[in-house]
């Protein structure tokens, strides 16, 4: 059993973590400058709560892939 065990290997090929990191942290620091613009410059009354949401789970989900693959890219396996 123990021979035909296979090592378990990325999806992504380990070359492609710091391309993969800049892009998604500078995509969700985008996302995050947008979020609070409108939240600066957008009245009480005219703001939206699904666009506020929507916005902001975005722009978590490309920092917390960016931060992984920052964390890979540096040698931290996470």
């Amino acid at each position: 059993m123990a021979q035909s065990a296979k090592p378990i290997s990325s999806p992504i090929s380990q070359s492609l973590y710091p391309t993969l990191a800049f892009f998604l942290l500078t995509f969700g620091l985008l996302l995050t400058a947008s979020f609070f613009i409108y939240e600066a410059t957008s009245s009480r009354k005219n703001r939206s709560l699904s666009r506020e949401v929507v916005t902001g789970a975005a722009a978590s989900v490309f920092m917390g892939f960016g931060s992984l693959f920052l964390l890979l890219s540096t040698g931290v396996y996470v």
